[in-house]
């Protein structure tokens, strides 16, 4: 059974190492600091009365004794030495603490001077140092604890705001995180939190419009299959009629496969949406669906102009879902354009990432209409009304903006939209 790791214990354990180690290095160094810093001082001090004494002078050529004057001990010594050298070391006896400096007074004749002083109050007093520093760590060690249990709770706090917030919410209470509430290093979970709720709010929406659209889809043509059999089952009837009754029959059956392979092209896609991304040349992938739709346009005795800037866009993501939408867009645009005019499929980078747009002279479209609804139907033009219900939920999928507006050059048509982020790719320099 594994065992579930906690964020906030991991930080307080190694904050309160990192702490630890870092109070005992810094307490340790400052005391070697003061310890030395004191011993020089007394051994430069034992240098000085020596070399008053060597040179004739008065051991201390001050108008005052020092206090701690008559604890030096003073005498001359003879050692055998190749070299002149200065000798300074430590040593207890009956628990006081004394130091000892060897100095050369008359190095031809191997005569030292042997001064030594107890150096018992300084002892004392850097162990009462290292005390103090010992309680001032202790005391530092608890505040850094106080802290680090402080700072732990608020760094949890936005984390446990957010589960909060999404603990409360269900399918008919949906709201964003507000932005503004969150700490700036919580602000891509937020948005990420905020992108899916706008997936859920839409998946719900959609959901319950195709659910009802469906039913309403499939009742009309069974009611026109149903009163088409009973009329036919009334009196007795030619074998032309029969046919006829059938043929008609046959023709209501068709439009509701139609309508049943639409549906599951959704839950298609919903599969498509696990497919793992792969990295692609958007530019290429264009290049390739207008090559394709190129000749459907010069069958129906219509143009396809392409244009797309920059050469080269690589993004990350799954190729089915930006293929359900090209398609769709180029479909429509052809689909609803009269011959001898012309679509336009092009490409250029904006503030978001790649703009994908795709330009009819159609009739244009009710913009107070949402079309991305299931069933929504617009045009003269037959059609189930799935198309850009498909075209959206892929574009959701993709973390991509999609948009549909009329054109706005004087000209009548549409303008397709489809946004692609460039957080999500790496554009490559142009050729």
């Amino acid at each position: 059974m594994s065992r579930q790791q906690s964020i906030r214990k991991n930080f307080l354990f190694q904050l309160l190492i990192s702490s630890a180690s870092l109070i005992f290095i810094f307490s340790s160094l400052l005391y070697f600091y003061i310890e030395k810093s004191i011993y020089d001082e007394k051994k430069d001090e034992l240098i000085h009365y020596a070399q008053n004494i060597s040179n004739y002078k008065a051991v201390y050529d001050f108008g005052e004794l020092p206090d701690n004057f008559l604890s030096l001990s003073i005498e001359v010594i003879s050692l055998v030495s190749d070299t002149e050298h200065i000798e300074v070391y430590e040593k207890t006896e009956n628990k006081k603490t004394y130091l000892t400096l060897i100095y050369p007074f008359d190095s031809k004749n191997d005569v030292y001077l042997k001064l030594i002083k107890d150096i018992s109050p300084t002892k004392h007093l850097l162990k009462k140092i290292l005390n103090y520093i010992f309680i001032i760590n202790i005391v530092g060690f608890l505040l850094v604890i106080l802290y680090a249990i402080t700072l732990s709770k608020m760094l949890v706090t936005p984390i446990k705001q957010l589960s909060h917030d999404l603990a409360n919410m269900n399918e008919h209470l949906m709201r964003p995180i507000q932005m503004d509430e969150i700490p700036q290093e919580f602000a891509p979970l937020a948005r990420t939190i905020n992108h899916l709720i706008a997936r859920i709010q839409n998946f719900v929406k959609y959901q319950k419009e195709l659910f009802i659209g469906t039913a309403h889809e499939l009742k009309t043509p069974l009611a026109v299959i149903k009163l088409k059999n009973q009329v036919t089952l009334i009196k007795k009837r030619s074998v032309e009629e029969y046919i006829e009754a059938i043929n008609t029959t046959n023709k209501t059956v068709d439009e509701m496969n139609i309508i049943v392979s639409n549906i599951l092209n959704i839950g298609r896609q919903e599969g498509a949406q696990l497919d793992k991304p792969q990295q692609v040349d958007v530019i290429s992938f264009l290049k390739q669906k207008a090559n394709d739709f190129k000749l459907l346009a010069e069958n129906e005795g219509k143009t396809l102009e392409i244009n797309f800037t920059p050469d080269v866009f690589m993004a990350t993501l799954q190729v089915g879902l930006l293929n359900q939408i090209i398609q769709n867009f180029l479909q429509n645009a052809l689909k609803f354009t009269p011959e001898d005019k012309k679509v336009i499929l092009q490409s250029s980078q904006d503030d978001f990432g790649l703009l994908i747009e795709v330009i009819d002279e159609g009739c244009g479209i009710d913009e107070s209409v949402d079309l991305f609804a299931p069933f929504k139907r617009q045009g003269n033009k037959s059609g189930v009304g799935l198309g850009l219900f498909l075209a959206k939920s892929a574009a959701d999928a993709l973390g991509a903006r999609i948009n549909l507006t009329n054109r706005d050059d004087g000209i009548d048509g549409t303008r397709a939209c489809l946004q692609i982020n460039s957080q999500l790719s790496c554009i490559l320099p142009q050729k």
